[in-house]
Protein backbone atom coordinates (compact mmCIF):
# COMPACT_ATOMS: atom_id res chain seq x y z
CA UNK A 1 0.00 0.00 0.00
CA UNK A 2 1.73 3.62 -1.27
CA UNK A 3 0.38 6.25 0.82
CA UNK A 4 1.13 10.04 0.49
CA UNK A 5 1.51 11.96 4.06
CA UNK A 6 0.21 15.01 4.11
CA UNK A 7 1.73 16.78 6.64
CA UNK A 8 -0.38 20.30 7.56
CA UNK A 9 1.06 24.16 7.46
CA UNK A 10 0.93 24.11 11.22
CA UNK A 11 2.07 20.58 11.68
CA UNK A 12 5.05 21.37 9.95
CA UNK A 13 5.80 24.89 11.57
CA UNK A 14 5.11 24.45 15.37
CA UNK A 15 4.67 20.42 16.13
CA UNK A 16 6.92 18.61 14.09
CA UNK A 17 7.06 15.48 16.41
CA UNK A 18 3.43 14.87 15.39
CA UNK A 19 4.72 14.67 12.02
CA UNK A 20 6.90 11.95 12.42
CA UNK A 21 4.87 10.32 14.83
CA UNK A 22 2.26 10.17 12.15
CA UNK A 23 5.37 8.73 9.75
CA UNK A 24 6.98 5.71 12.44
CA UNK A 25 3.13 5.27 13.33
CA UNK A 26 1.94 4.71 9.46
CA UNK A 27 5.10 2.91 8.78
CA UNK A 28 4.67 0.23 12.17
CA UNK A 29 1.43 -0.30 10.27
CA UNK A 30 3.33 -1.89 7.08
CA UNK A 31 2.25 1.56 4.66
CA UNK A 32 4.90 2.48 2.55
CA UNK A 33 4.46 5.56 3.23
CA UNK A 34 6.02 8.80 0.81
CA UNK A 35 6.54 12.35 1.97
CA UNK A 36 6.18 14.91 -1.19
CA UNK A 37 8.70 17.43 -0.87
CA UNK A 38 6.91 20.30 -2.63
CA UNK A 39 3.84 20.02 -0.19
CA UNK A 40 2.08 23.35 1.16
CA UNK A 41 -0.51 24.54 2.70
CA UNK A 42 -4.04 23.16 1.32
CA UNK A 43 -5.78 26.14 1.37
CA UNK A 44 -8.05 26.06 4.02
CA UNK A 45 -7.02 29.11 5.83
CA UNK A 46 -7.95 30.88 2.95
CA UNK A 47 -11.38 29.80 2.10
CA UNK A 48 -12.14 29.98 6.16
CA UNK A 49 -11.27 33.83 5.77
CA UNK A 50 -13.33 34.31 2.36
CA UNK A 51 -10.86 33.63 -0.12
CA UNK A 52 -11.52 30.54 -1.56
CA UNK A 53 -10.95 31.65 -4.98
CA UNK A 54 -7.45 32.21 -4.25
CA UNK A 55 -6.90 29.04 -3.07
CA UNK A 56 -6.35 27.35 -6.55
CA UNK A 57 -1.97 27.47 -6.43
CA UNK A 58 -2.63 25.37 -3.62
CA UNK A 59 -4.99 22.96 -5.12
CA UNK A 60 -2.96 22.56 -8.42
CA UNK A 61 0.31 22.19 -5.89
CA UNK A 62 -1.50 19.62 -3.74
CA UNK A 63 -2.70 17.50 -7.03
CA UNK A 64 0.63 17.60 -8.71
CA UNK A 65 2.08 16.44 -5.11
CA UNK A 66 -0.65 13.69 -4.26
CA UNK A 67 -1.66 12.04 -7.83
CA UNK A 68 -0.54 8.35 -7.87
CA UNK A 69 -1.17 7.24 -4.32
CA UNK A 70 -3.02 4.68 -3.00
CA UNK A 71 -4.12 6.75 -0.37
CA UNK A 72 -4.07 10.33 1.62
CA UNK A 73 -3.14 10.44 4.96
CA UNK A 74 -3.93 13.16 7.06
CA UNK A 75 -3.46 14.22 10.71
CA UNK A 76 -6.12 16.29 10.86
CA UNK A 77 -9.75 16.28 10.47
CA UNK A 78 -10.04 20.12 9.09
CA UNK A 79 -7.53 19.65 6.54
CA UNK A 80 -8.47 16.54 5.47
CA UNK A 81 -12.16 17.99 5.08
CA UNK A 82 -11.00 20.97 3.33
CA UNK A 83 -9.44 18.63 0.81
CA UNK A 84 -12.34 16.15 0.26
CA UNK A 85 -14.61 19.12 0.24
CA UNK A 86 -12.80 22.00 -1.73
CA UNK A 87 -9.88 20.31 -3.78
CA UNK A 88 -10.87 21.03 -7.83
CA UNK A 89 -8.86 21.61 -10.76
CA UNK A 90 -9.40 22.27 -14.75
CA UNK A 91 -8.98 18.26 -14.48
CA UNK A 92 -11.71 17.46 -12.64
CA UNK A 93 -11.95 14.00 -12.48
CA UNK A 94 -8.39 13.96 -11.68
CA UNK A 95 -9.02 16.28 -8.35
CA UNK A 96 -12.32 13.90 -7.83
CA UNK A 97 -10.13 10.89 -7.92
CA UNK A 98 -7.60 12.36 -5.20
CA UNK A 99 -10.76 13.82 -2.79
CA UNK A 100 -11.88 9.98 -2.59
CA UNK A 101 -8.35 8.81 -1.49
CA UNK A 102 -7.81 11.03 1.55
CA UNK A 103 -8.56 10.25 5.08
CA UNK A 104 -8.33 11.57 8.58
CA UNK A 105 -5.03 9.50 10.54
CA UNK A 106 -7.69 7.77 12.88
CA UNK A 107 -10.46 6.79 10.36
CA UNK A 108 -7.36 5.34 7.80
CA UNK A 109 -6.37 3.36 10.71
CA UNK A 110 -9.72 2.22 11.63
CA UNK A 111 -11.77 1.82 8.21
CA UNK A 112 -8.82 0.74 5.53
CA UNK A 113 -6.39 -0.88 7.86
CA UNK A 114 -8.26 -2.16 10.94
CA UNK A 115 -5.20 -1.45 12.80
CA UNK A 116 -4.11 -3.57 16.11
CA UNK A 117 -2.69 -0.72 18.24
CA UNK A 118 0.57 -1.86 19.94
CA UNK A 119 1.36 1.25 22.09
CA UNK A 120 2.19 1.67 26.00
CA UNK A 121 1.14 5.12 27.34
CA UNK A 122 0.26 4.91 31.14
CA UNK A 123 -1.39 7.87 31.55
CA UNK A 124 -4.51 9.80 32.35
CA UNK A 125 -5.87 10.92 29.36
CA UNK A 126 -8.84 13.34 28.49
CA UNK A 127 -9.89 12.85 25.02
CA UNK A 128 -11.02 16.11 22.77
CA UNK A 129 -13.40 15.24 19.81
CA UNK A 130 -13.12 17.98 17.09
CA UNK A 131 -16.33 19.24 15.32
CA UNK A 132 -14.59 18.79 11.87
CA UNK A 133 -13.75 15.12 12.60
CA UNK A 134 -17.35 14.82 14.49
CA UNK A 135 -19.65 16.49 12.62
CA UNK A 136 -18.42 16.41 8.81
CA UNK A 137 -15.82 13.43 8.65
CA UNK A 138 -18.14 11.16 10.78
CA UNK A 139 -15.52 10.22 13.86
CA UNK A 140 -17.80 10.09 16.44
CA UNK A 141 -21.23 10.21 17.00
CA UNK A 142 -23.08 13.14 17.81
CA UNK A 143 -24.69 13.42 21.43
CA UNK A 144 -28.09 15.17 19.98
CA UNK A 145 -28.65 12.58 17.98
CA UNK A 146 -30.48 9.45 18.94
CA UNK A 147 -28.02 6.74 17.19
CA UNK A 148 -25.49 4.23 18.78
CA UNK A 149 -22.36 5.84 20.26
CA UNK A 150 -18.81 5.40 18.48
CA UNK A 151 -15.96 7.38 18.26
CA UNK A 152 -12.84 6.31 16.15
CA UNK A 153 -10.25 7.97 18.27
CA UNK A 154 -11.47 6.53 21.66
CA UNK A 155 -11.70 2.97 20.19
CA UNK A 156 -7.53 2.95 19.61
CA UNK A 157 -7.03 4.58 22.63
CA UNK A 158 -8.72 2.26 24.55
CA UNK A 159 -6.28 -0.57 23.29
CA UNK A 160 -3.04 1.23 24.36
CA UNK A 161 -1.90 -0.53 27.05
CA UNK A 162 -1.44 1.34 30.53
CA UNK A 163 -3.99 4.11 29.24
CA UNK A 164 -6.64 5.40 31.38
CA UNK A 165 -9.42 7.01 29.33
CA UNK A 166 -11.23 9.93 31.23
CA UNK A 167 -13.99 11.77 28.71
CA UNK A 168 -15.55 14.96 30.14
CA UNK A 169 -19.52 15.24 31.01
CA UNK A 170 -20.19 16.90 27.73
CA UNK A 171 -17.55 14.86 25.53
CA UNK A 172 -18.30 16.62 22.19
CA UNK A 173 -18.94 20.38 22.63
CA UNK A 174 -16.49 22.58 20.89
CA UNK A 175 -13.61 24.23 22.15
CA UNK A 176 -13.56 27.35 20.88
CA UNK A 177 -10.77 27.45 18.52
CA UNK A 178 -12.97 27.18 14.91
CA UNK A 179 -10.11 28.79 12.75
CA UNK A 180 -10.24 32.70 12.30
CA UNK A 181 -12.88 32.25 14.85
CA UNK A 182 -10.62 32.48 17.66
CA UNK A 183 -9.39 35.84 16.47
CA UNK A 184 -12.19 37.92 15.43
CA UNK A 185 -14.30 36.65 18.22
CA UNK A 186 -11.05 36.18 20.94
CA UNK A 187 -13.23 36.46 24.04
CA UNK A 188 -16.04 33.77 23.31
CA UNK A 189 -12.96 31.45 22.23
CA UNK A 190 -11.10 31.28 25.11
CA UNK A 191 -14.18 31.03 27.01
CA UNK A 192 -15.55 28.32 25.46
CA UNK A 193 -11.80 26.57 25.52
CA UNK A 194 -11.92 27.28 29.38
CA UNK A 195 -15.13 25.30 29.77
CA UNK A 196 -13.53 22.67 27.77
CA UNK A 197 -10.15 22.53 29.66
CA UNK A 198 -11.92 22.53 33.63
CA UNK A 199 -14.33 19.41 32.35
CA UNK A 200 -11.13 17.67 31.64
CA UNK A 201 -9.02 19.31 34.91
CA UNK A 202 -12.15 18.15 37.04
CA UNK A 203 -10.90 14.22 36.09
CA UNK A 204 -7.52 14.89 36.94
CA UNK A 205 -6.15 14.02 33.75
CA UNK A 206 -2.72 14.09 32.72
CA UNK A 207 -2.85 14.80 29.00
CA UNK A 208 -5.40 16.05 26.64
CA UNK A 209 -5.33 14.29 23.38
CA UNK A 210 -7.49 14.65 20.29
CA UNK A 211 -6.73 14.33 16.42
CA UNK A 212 -6.76 17.81 15.64
CA UNK A 213 -3.26 19.76 16.74
CA UNK A 214 -5.19 23.38 15.50
CA UNK A 215 -8.12 22.68 18.36
CA UNK A 216 -5.23 20.77 21.12
CA UNK A 217 -2.92 23.83 20.28
CA UNK A 218 -6.26 26.45 21.25
CA UNK A 219 -5.97 24.33 24.80
CA UNK A 220 -2.59 24.03 25.07
CA UNK A 221 -2.86 28.18 25.16
CA UNK A 222 -5.82 28.42 28.18
CA UNK A 223 -3.51 25.56 29.97
CA UNK A 224 -0.49 27.55 29.88
CA UNK A 225 -1.44 30.98 30.70
CA UNK A 226 -3.40 29.05 33.73
CA UNK A 227 -0.14 27.23 34.78
CA UNK A 228 -2.22 23.81 34.22
CA UNK A 229 0.09 21.22 34.88
CA UNK A 230 -2.11 19.03 32.05
CA UNK A 231 -0.29 18.92 28.77
CA UNK A 232 -1.25 18.34 25.05
CA UNK A 233 -0.34 15.25 23.07
CA UNK A 234 -2.18 14.26 19.31
CA UNK A 235 -2.86 10.61 19.21
CA UNK A 236 -0.70 9.96 16.56
CA UNK A 237 2.08 10.33 19.32
CA UNK A 238 0.01 8.21 21.94
CA UNK A 239 -0.40 5.26 19.41
CA UNK A 240 3.42 5.63 18.58
CA UNK A 241 4.58 5.63 21.96
CA UNK A 242 6.34 2.26 23.67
Amino acid sequence: MRVGLFIPCYINQLYPDVARATLSLLEKAGCNVVYPLGQTCCGQPMANAGFASYTGGCNRNFIGNFSGFDHIVVPSGSCALHIREHLHDQDEALAAAIRGRVFELTEFLTDVLHYAVQARFPHRVGLHISCHGQRMLGLASMSERMEPSFSKAEALLQQVEGLQLLLPERRDECCGFGGTFCVTEEAVSVAMGSDREEQHERNQVDFITGGDVSCLMHLEGILKRRNSPVRIVHIAEILDAE
